[in-house]
């Protein structure tokens, strides 16, 4: 069985299928599934979706897309959506210089104040880094007692060491299926298999041979097998150590 570690069922690409498409996860070989939020909005179906579904958690918070949407009282928003059952982190939240939707300095202050908030709540952070792994790594060392994984991750193996020795777990989609994954097959291969873990990104992030198509986390087995051949065991040791990486890292039973 599979722990898909991020995945969006509250985007509106389910919206035609979302209660089939999650009613069908176990029998697909998906025990467990976090439901990040990117806003207000998102985080508040996810909550929704954790409670109905007993094999998803949510995780709250603010994508830095969404960084200079954020108004006062919003942080307090979200600290009373973090205190509810079922949420099991704050995320996503980080930094993306690829699309630059927010400007740099508002999301690295959003950054910052949910950094801190997952330090007074005592959760995990799920990180976006897209472009931006300097200033991202930056704000991260600043917060030491906060934990965290870095979703999709698309460093260097040099960071992904730095980020090992701080305590960091790393997470992978099925971007690492794609030709051009030559840095991802990289750190998977070196990576200390306490510190990995494995996700969809749904609908995002198709695994070849179904790239272009709407993913689920029925896929994910697409991304253990590769993650398996690039360290020389088989996907049914993946799936039971990323299982239990993933319930150690968010504090499920």
């Amino acid at each position: 069985m599979y722990f898909d570690t991020h995945a969006h069922y509250d985007d509106e690409a389910f919206d035609a299928d979302r209660d089939a498409t999650l009613a069908s996860m176990p029998d697909r070989g998906i025990s467990l599934i976090v439901n990040p939020g990117c806003n207000l909005t998102s985080s508040r179906t996810a909550l929704e979706l954790s409670r109905r579904y007993p094999f998803v958690y949510a995780a709250v918070g603010v994508h830095p897309h969404d960084a200079e949407g954020m108004k006062e009282g919003d942080l307090d928003t979200l600290r009373e959506l973090a205190s509810q059952e079922r949420v099991v982190a704050i995320g996503e939240i980080g930094l993306d210089y690829y699309y630059d939707r927010s400007p740099r300095q508002v999301q690295k202050e959003r950054f910052r104040e949910q950094m801190a908030l997952a330090a007074e709540l005592n959760l995990p952070v799920i990180i976006h880094d897209r472009e931006a792994h300097e200033d991202c790594l930056n704000i991260v060392r600043e917060f030491k007692n906060v934990r965290g994984v870095y979703h999709c991750y698309s460093g260097s193996l040099e960071q992904a060491k730095v980020l090992v020795r701080l305590g960091w777990y790393l997470s992978f989609t099925g971007a690492v299926t794609y030709k051009n994954a030559r840095r991802a097959h990289e750190v998977i291969s070196w990576m200390p298999g306490d510190r990995l873990m494995l996700e969809t990104d749904s609908p995002y992030l198709t695994p070849v041979p179904h790239r272009g198509k709407r993913n689920d986390s029925g896929y994910l087995h697409l991304i253990a097998e590769t993650a398996a051949s690039l360290r020389g065991v088989c996907a049914e040791e993946i799936a039971a150590m990323t299982l239990e990486n993933g319930k150690r890292f968010f504090g499920i039973s």
